[in-house]
């Protein structure tokens, strides 16, 4: 249970930072951001989690920054989405990630999913059309973060391999550290010295509780309960970020975008017990050497 309740506060916090980013990115350069974000991050891990980075190995070491790279980039295209549409909206289709499960595990492990998976997918697919003609220029933001939620998939799925077999603190550590070297690389031309509250706020926000400590939980927690208890817990992301853009930012969809965002909910929970049961056949899958 305490592995569950960390969960559920990791999707509390990313929940509320899509209100904090969007106002962030909205005075400061998207790409400094990111990568002070991860700068944060890192620097927040380092003292504890330098030895044990070096523990990792070379075949860790590589493992942590491939995972890295998978966050830089879909940290960069959820939040050049989130630019481009509301906070609400963001959230719901960046939830489609536990839909898209099925799809990579089946593309890179060739594991087969139930017909509720494939059902799942439809069904939020036509959420996202009803959400995609709420508002005049949503269609490219939700896109974006449709493509941002493609790649956390994929670093999901990875991390069921990867957590059973490393370090979580030095693992995280190398994560964090190889999302902030691909951010940098972008952010170099922008780079400039943030200025005021709301800036600094969601850079402390976003880098120590949403970037460091949370994938440090998700890491640790992966451990320690079981795929099904880790789906269903994932899919609160977009409910909390659903009541921060209602609360904070101001949200009001109407009847279609809610409606929308209620039918992708629907295609989470349609496809999640076959999400649940590929990451759990991740875990069984023999080591490749």
């Amino acid at each position: 249970m305490p592995a569950l309740a960390a969960l559920v506060l990791v999707t509390a916090v990313w929940g509320v930072t899509f209100v904090q980013v969007k106002d962030a990115v909205a005075i400061y350069p998207l790409f400094a951001f990111l990568a002070l974000r991860f700068a944060i991050a890192s620097a927040t891990l380092a003292v504890p989690g330098a030895r044990r980075l070096r523990g990792l190995g070379r075949r860790g070491a590589a493992a942590a920054a491939f995972a890295g790279a998978l966050l830089a980039a879909g940290n960069a295209l959820q939040t050049l989405g989130l630019e481009r549409t509301s906070v609400s909206s963001a959230g719901f289709v960046t939830g489609m990630y536990v839909v898209l499960t099925p799809i990579i595990a089946l593309v890179l492990f060739r594991i087969r999913s139930a017909l509720a998976a494939w059902l799942g997918v439809v069904v939020s697919s036509t959420g996202l059309a009803m959400l995609a003609g709420v508002h005049g220029g949503s269609a490219v933001g939700e896109l974006l973060v449709l493509g941002g939620a493609a790649v956390y998939s994929l670093q999901i799925v990875l991390m069921e391999r990867y957590a059973p077999r490393y370090d979580p603190l030095g693992f995280t550590l190398g994560e964090m550290a190889a999302a902030f070297a691909v951010l940098l690389v972008v952010a170099i031309p922008e780079l400039e010295v943030p200025h005021g509250w709301t800036v600094w706020g969601a850079l402390l926000v976003t880098g120590v509780f949403a970037s460091a400590l949370g994938f440090l939980v998700q890491t640790w927690a992966q451990r320690r309960t079981s795929a099904t208890r880790t789906a269903l817990v994932f899919a609160l992301e977009p409910v909390w970020a659903a009541i921060f853009g209602f609360a904070l930012a101001g949200d009001r969809l109407g009847a279609l975008g809610w409606s929308g965002c209620a039918v992708i909910m629907a295609g989470i929970v349609l496809a999640e017990p076959s999400a649940a049961r590929v990451l759990a056949r991740l875990v069984r899958r023999p080591r490749v050497a």
